[in-house]
């Protein structure tokens, strides 16, 4: 049986470089809260898909509407033009169900705000 020798100095290298690694990967993944926005004083959590192969077409859910009404569709109205601007170069929306509809028209379920866009492409 060989036995493979580990010079004195790999290990502490080794253990370096995997720390340095870990700390890269945590750094990347943590939302820094001073490049979060928030509205009504509230922060919250929008996301934006695709509904269809084009693109055009989108979805955007917020939460948690119950911390602001009102901060919630600015939220979701803030995510929809980046996903636009981002994706065609243009901030303008035709809204299907948008976030200036009657509070008893938009579609609230389980504290979750969705609206749905149509980015116009330029």
């Amino acid at each position: 049986m060989t036995k493979t020798r580990t010079l004195p100095f790999q290990r502490p290298v080794m253990l370096t470089a995997l720390l340095l690694i870990a700390a890269l990967l945590l750094t990347a993944c943590v939302e820094r809260r001073a490049d979060r926005i928030a509205f009504d004083d509230e922060f919250f959590r929008a996301t934006s898909k695709k509904l269809d192969k084009d693109r055009i077409n989108f979805e955007v859910t917020v939460r948690p509407v119950s911390a602001s009404l009102e901060g919630a569709r600015d939220a979701g109205r803030q995510e929809a033009t980046r996903y636009c601007v981002g994706n065609f170069g243009s901030s303008d929306i035709d809204w299907i169900e948008g976030p200036d509809a009657e509070d008893g028209r938009l579609r609230v379920s389980r504290d979750t705000l969705r609206l749905v866009g149509r980015c116009k492409a330029r």
